[in-house]
């Protein structure tokens, strides 16, 4: 197997299918590598660690056809030292040489019948604007939980919504939902439930993307992107029901800029140390943010807000605040309390198709 390809094109590539190899090694060290098949001009990289699989095809100059495993991390760390220009890949029986200018490396390759036979994905495509889910994924994957221990958590829920798409993600501590109306890649009534890791893969491979094509099968779900195919396995169990912790009106509505809160909580949650929260206090002249550490300091800050209802002091982990007002749209935000223990949500002013809700933080 032999072939020639511009260094910045294989580092990408390399770079691609190696997010999806395994770290852990394990029962399978082949698939510490990248699976590499010629064929003709055509070269496919993919990696895997049985969960989630990223395969990424290019177009070299090839001389000789073949099918090899490298060493993953180690041929993508070999290449993107290698100076620019052309890089030549010659593999044999039990090497591969790569070369570029002077430079030459030798490694050992991992043997390619070990290598799992992976399932082809099943179900007929179904395409969905990638700017628009990009913006979805950007909003709803970070609300997931990345706590094994719970694995439903630690995935996004896909759900068919009047005849559109929904996305769901929670961690019991913060909801995320967002809808993506006449997206209708799912059939009345159908769910999913994807893996957040996967989903934070398709993120990258949206970005400059037009469009990507989904497939379903009964355990798998597949998604095309240009020259990259990522297929994931799909998490097996009942997502909680989400809908019962929204609740249908709330008495307290505050109006504040976004980028002005962003800023604000910033500088507060300096003093917000040891897991400790900043607190909103909400009036009818305006929004506090107050952050107090005992034998550390204290923070105030004030900001100009419109507020509805009764004078309100609501404390959360400024992470997660942060993380909700980040991902809302808009130059202002809502946030709508009940009390000062029960969840809190946070909408663009339009209402739009995206909402956060956050459990507020107990203070004395």
């Amino acid at each position: 197997m032999k072939f020639r390809c511009e260094r910045d094109v294989l580092v990408e590539a390399l770079g691609s299918a190696g997010r999806a190899v395994s770290s852990r090694g394990g029962a399978m060290p082949v698939l510490s590598g990248i699976r590499a098949q010629l064929a003709g001009n055509d070269l496919q990289l993919t990696g895997s660690d049985t969960d989630l699989t990223i395969e990424v095809s290019i177009t070299v100059n090839g001389e000789s056809d073949g099918l090899v495993v490298l060493p993953g991390r180690l041929a993508a760390e070999i290449v993107r030292a290698l100076p620019p220009g052309a890089v030549v890949v010659d593999i044999d029986e039990e090497e591969a040489r790569i070369t570029s200018g002077r430079a030459e490396f030798t490694i050992r390759i991992l043997p390619a019948e070990e290598y799992p036979r992976l399932p082809e994905p099943g179900g007929e495509p179904l395409t969905i604007a990638a700017s628009e889910l990009s913006a979805a994924l950007k909003q709803v994957v970070p609300a997931a939980s990345s706590d094994d221990a719970r694995p439903i958590l630690t995935g996004v829920l896909l759900a068919s919504e009047e005849g559109g798409l929904r996305l769901v993600a929670t961690d019991s501590y913060r909801l995320a939902v967002r809808d993506l109306p006449g997206a209708a890649v799912l059939s009345e009534g159908q769910h999913v439930l994807v893996p957040s890791r996967a989903l934070s893969e398709l993120a990258r491979a949206l970005a400059g993307a037009e469009s990507v094509d989904l497939r379903l099968g009964d355990r798998d779900a597949s998604f095309q992107v240009g020259s990259i195919r990522l297929t994931t396995r799909l998490i097996e169990g009942e997502f909680p029901n989400y809908r019962g912790l929204i609740p249908a009106s709330y008495p307290n509505r505050l109006t504040v800029g976004r980028d002005a809160l962003l800023e604000a909580v910033r500088r507060v949650k300096l003093m917000a140390r040891e897991a400790t929260p900043v607190r909103l206090v909400m009036r009818s002249d305006g929004l506090e943010l107050v952050a107090i550490t005992q034998d550390v300091g204290q923070a105030h800050e004030e900001l100009d807000a419109k507020y509805e209802g009764t004078e309100l002091t609501v404390a959360f982990n400024p992470e997660y605040l942060l993380d909700g007002v980040d991902v809302t749209s808009g130059d202002e935000v809502v946030i709508s309390t009940l009390d000062a223990l029960k969840p809190a949500v946070i909408r663009s002013t339009d209402g739009g198709e995206f909402l956060y809700l956050l459990m507020p933080v107990r203070v004395s």
